[in-house]
């Protein structure tokens, strides 16, 4: 048997065993160990080493809020850091390591830093390395020595750099009623709400669900509390209304009643199931929220109150009765308050010596006095820890006389033997969620504790989350809450019958013992109690303050069970009760989210991708896609054998020759609404919208304030104060910026309101000869011909059933219509747009066509709106009312953007009949080998099927003057030099007959 391992109890299988190995030694435990649970029934104490100084460490909670037993998990040749044994369930084939240490856990050098004393004290970072001033090192100089150093020393565990392979997946979820936290409120709560009809999720971060009630040892209706907790789950999956999710932290609450959680679904697992991702974000919609999210124990502060072997006292007995396992043979408590005397009990009945029960209290009730008889641990009330023994483990406390009113000790110290110190200084309710909706924290004397704010979103909170500390309290409040949160009222029914052992919810006011030696407020960040008094001493007074400079509630645990003994300590050191003092508001992620269920099934990749409705369609249907910004959309759709050049020609000639579609979906779309959204409009554009009638679009130009161009695009007028503005896709985020600053700061008197729709959707543009007798073929509810859908006309239709919305403008020089439906059917009206072209020869095609269309016809991108053009540069200056003013209009006429020997938008042919570069300059003068006096470059170039030639858009100083002149071009880095001759931008139907036709 396991050195610490109890005959019987707990809630773990015995009859299967599982290896595992921690620091490359193998161990043994059972299904339904964690890590923490299973060491220490292998008689493991030390964990792992503190931040600052490498000071031992033994396990303190059993739970998420550990600060201590961190650890490094290796999958093959992926390792994941900091993570808490208290969370980590063993499998067979585990393999963890401890971190922070060097060479081993036992024997650390690092651990020298503990001699550094005052010199490591808090903020000796801002301290210590800014001089001296002496010879070289002066000024910054030792801080940049001293930072190489700094650095290798920073952090907890070590980041692997392998690639996951593991799957992760994101989920949507929609209910009436969210329940966080599964104790006997949450169960309570969920039972109610999924009664009255309401869709419940049931939320557990714990692989069991039942909270307290699997380890606390009290009895519910009749039978244990772990019994009664499986019975209700059970009862809940019963439930088709009901949504369990085991195994799933809530880690975030946000605004509308969204709120983010985790599921880890295969970390308990060798290996996953067919199909299983390892983790799975939430994304979870609810109606109303119930938080039954209990609360943590807090630890007290003394001098060598981190010893391995120092541990909570609930967490102990949770060791006991949920996995049987003692965290020591001969057991003292330390405590404020009652919850500890429950606490002896349990250990005292799983096997344990409860050797001493020191209370700061001078004074008992009688039932503590009993339950001490009961656990035959002698009582030392009014007395208190001034300090621990032994080493890498405990031997000893030394406990003596104290006076709770002025925080006193008196009478010699004396050594009580003891291989486990448990210590419980009160209860905070876990309020994190609560913070995360918004209002402030309330302290509550009586409870030493800040409780929930006032709702400020539509949740309710159960149980110990609201400081309702008893197991009956919370069964009435959880069953209330649920209720409520369903919209029900509920009949009086009998609530289960709970025997639990006596004891107050309120803890005595003393949160540290002062005396010699170090007391540790924060484990992890080895943050002191004399850290926070050096904190108050400099002037960091401010809650934010403490925290940053101090360090205190930044470690992975977040503070979860050091900010109020940290708050208590700087309240005393100001004379000012806690309250005044304050706390930090708590911040999402509640716990640490792995990185890849944020990316889920675009894990893996450098940055998000961003897909079109129609992006499975083209990849079933053979196009090679690229990025474009966070785009992917197709280059080609090439055929067997056939260069890329070779498909997007292809592509191009068949549209100007019958018809071609291409996805348009990722254009800027930004609705503008509003009263003054026409007055907004001609501010924002170069020219007027307001006198743009219902039904019609504009083609329009953006200048940046400076008078340079910004970007174009079409706005649609949908209804008087209703109107879509699309944009390039490239600077749809800009554009939307630009309207929201100028709303916002400039103009906020203008009733407008700006929201952005590129993602609400799905665009198609079908263009060529017979674009418009395909869109006849499958558009009902309203004609297409010229009368009914003229040149930057707009109509409203159904294509294959789906509502869409048709406006006739181009891109590509050819008559063509650009077809929006909702994003979800975009898939649906483009496979019936190609269904109706089949007939008519219609093909698709790509970016590398759709690029070659715009360069014959002599259209500008983000290539020539580069930032340094104006309107006159790209010969858009005809779009620049003179009527009203507009962004950029005061500064477009400054001389350097008028004056001569500017580029100007031009077209080349290339002479030599051989492909041209994008980038490559123009020259006068032909030098090969000396490349000389650039008069411009080239923006985009192709070959045109259209004029059977190679051609390409430039920027050239004086271009429109050149037309009809020779240069070269020059690109020395391909080795691609020729002639070409300088001709107008529009190579193709310069006077729109075919667009207009």
């Amino acid at each position: 048997m396991s050195p610490r391992r109890t005959d019987a109890g707990g809630r773990i299988d015995r009859l299967r065993t599982i290896r595992f190995t921690f620091d490359g030694a193998p161990y043994t435990g059972h299904a339904g160990d964690t890590l923490a649970s299973a060491l220490l029934a292998n008689g493991v104490t030390l964990f792992g080493r503190s931040f600052k100084y490498h000071r031992p460490r033994g396990v303190l909670t059993a739970g998420v809020e550990e600060p201590n037993a961190l650890v490094t998990v290796l999958r093959g040749e992926v390792r994941e850091p900091n993570i808490a044994a208290t969370m980590v369930e063993i499998h067979d084939g585990l393999t963890a390591v401890s971190q922070n240490r060097f060479p081993s856990l036992a024997w650390d050098v690092s651990a020298a830093n503990q001699l550094g004393g005052k010199l490591l004290s808090a903020g000796f970072y801002y301290k210590t390395f800014m001089g001296p001033a002496i010879g070289p090192l002066k000024s910054t100089r030792f801080w940049m020595f001293c930072e190489h150093f700094i650095r290798r020393a920073a952090g907890l565990g070590r980041a692997g750099t392998a690639a996951d392979t593991a799957r992760y997946e994101r989920m949507n979820a929609f209910c009436d009623v969210l329940v966080v936290g599964s104790g006997p409120a949450g169960l309570m709560a969920a039972r109610a709400a999924a009664d009255q009809g309401a869709r419940v999720i049931l939320s557990e971060l714990e692989p069991h669900f039942g909270g307290s009630a699997n380890w606390s040892g009290e009895t519910i209706d009749g039978m244990p509390g772990a019994d009664w907790a499986a019975r209700a789950a059970g009862q809940l999956e019963g439930y088709d209304n009901v949504r369990l999710l085991p195994r799933t932290t809530v880690w975030g609450y946000y605004d509308g009643n969204t709120l983010a959680a985790l599921e880890r679904v295969a970390d308990h697992k060798e290996r996953p199931g067919k199909g299983e991702p390892r983790h799975r974000y939430w994304i979870i919609r609810a109606k109303s929220v119930v938080l039954a999210t209990g609360s943590f124990e807090r630890p007290l502060v003394f001098p060598g109150n981190d010893r391995p072997g120092v541990m909570l006292a609930h967490a102990a007995e949770r060791y006991a009765n949920e996995y049987g396992v003692l965290a020591g043979n001969r057991i003292a408590l330390f405590t404020n308050n009652d919850s500890a005397y429950r606490s002896a009990l349990a250990l005292k009945k799983a096997g344990a010596a409860i050797v001493a029960i020191v209370d700061v209290r001078p004074e008992l009730s009688s039932e503590m006095r009993e339950l001490a008889d009961e656990a035959e641990g002698k009582i030392l009330f009014g007395h208190a820890v001034v300090a621990t023994e032994g080493g890498k483990a405990l031997s000893g406390v030394k406990v003596q006389r104290f006076d709770m009113v002025n925080g006193a000790l008196a009478g010699e110290a004396r050594s009580i033997q003891a291989d486990c110190l448990l210590i419980s200084g009160g209860w905070s309710p876990t309020i994190h969620l609560a913070s995360q909706a918004g209002a402030k924290a309330e302290w509550n004397a009586a409870r030493q504790a800040f409780l929930p704010p006032k709702p400020t979103q539509q949740w309710i909170g159960a149980g110990a989350f609201t400081g309702s500390f008893s197991t009956a309290e919370a069964i009435a409040e959880g069953r209330a809450a649920g209720l409520s949160a369903a919209g029900g009222t509920g009949v009086p029914t009998a609530l289960p019958v709970v025997e639990a052992a006596p004891g107050g919810p309120d803890p005595a006011p003393v949160f540290e013992i002062r005396a010699n030696g170090k007391s540790f407020v924060d484990f992890q960040h080895d943050v002191t109690a004399e850290d926070v008094r050096l904190a108050y001493r400099e002037g960091f007074v401010s809650v934010e303050h403490l925290k940053r400079y101090t360090t205190l509630g930044m470690a992975t645990d977040q503070g979860k069970s050091s900010n109020i003994p940290g708050l208590a300590i700087m309240a005393e050191a100001l004379g000012k009760p806690i309250p005044e003092v304050g706390t930090t508001r708590f911040r999402p992620p509640f716990s640490a989210v792995s990185i890849g269920s944020l990316a889920a099934e675009r894990f893996g990749d450098l940055r998000p991708q961003r897909l079109t409705p129609m992006h499975d369609w083209h990849v079933a249907n053979g196009a090679t896609m690229y990025s474009a910004g966070l785009w992917y959309r197709p280059m080609i759709y090439g055929h067997p054998g056939e260069t890329i050049e070779q498909a997007y020609v292809r592509e191009a000639r068949a549209t100007r020759e019958s018809a071609g579609i291409v996805d348009v979906s990722t254009l800027g779309k930004i609705a503008v609404q509003g009263p003054d959204a026409a007055e907004f409009l001609d501010r924002v554009y170069t020219n007027m919208f307001s006198t743009l009638a219902v039904g019609k679009a504009r083609y329009g130009l953006m200048l940046r304030e400076d008078g340079l161009a910004f970007d174009d695009g079409t706005t649609w007028r949908l209804g008087e104060q209703d109107f879509l503005m699309t944009t390039t896709t490239a600077n749809a985020g800009k554009v939307m910026q630009q309207l929201e600053y100028f709303l916002d700061v400039i103009w906020p008197g203008l009733k407008v309101h700006v929201t952005s729709v590129t993602d609400e959707w799905a665009g198609a543009a079908i263009g060529g000869p017979r674009a418009r007798e395909i869109l006849a073929a499958c558009a009902t509810g309203t004609a297409v011909d010229n009368a009914t859908l003229p040149f930057m006309g707009i109509v409203r239709g159904k294509i294959s059933g789906v509502p869409v919305m048709m406006c006739r403008l181009s891109f590509s020089g050819e008559m063509a219509f650009e077809v929006y439906s909702g994003a979800g059917y975009g898939a649906h009206v483009w496979e019936a747009l190609i269904e109706a072209g089949k007939p008519f020869g219609l093909v698709t095609y790509g970016l590398e066509a759709l690029g070659t269309l715009r360069i014959e016809k002599g259209h500008v991108t983000g290539a020539e709106i580069d930032g340094r053009t104006t309107a006159r540069d790209l010969h858009l200056d005809w779009m620049l009312s003179r009527k009203k003013p507009f962004i950029g209009s005061a500064m477009m006429d400054r001389e350097g953007l008028i004056a001569p020997g500017r580029l100007e938008l031009v077209g080349l042919i290339s002479l030599d009949n051989q492909p041209l570069n994008g980038g490559a300059h123009i020259v006068e003068a032909l030098d090969e080998a000396n490349p000389h006096d650039s008069i411009g470059h080239i923006t985009a170039c192709c070959y045109s099927p259209a004029l059977g030639k190679y051609i390409a858009l430039a920027l050239v100083k004086d271009g429109k003057a050149r037309r009809g002149t020779r240069a070269h071009i020059s690109d020395p880095l391909r080795n691609r030099f020729g002639p070409v001759e300088i001709v107008s931008n529009h190579f193709f139907d310069p006077d729109g007959s075919r667009m207009h036709g």
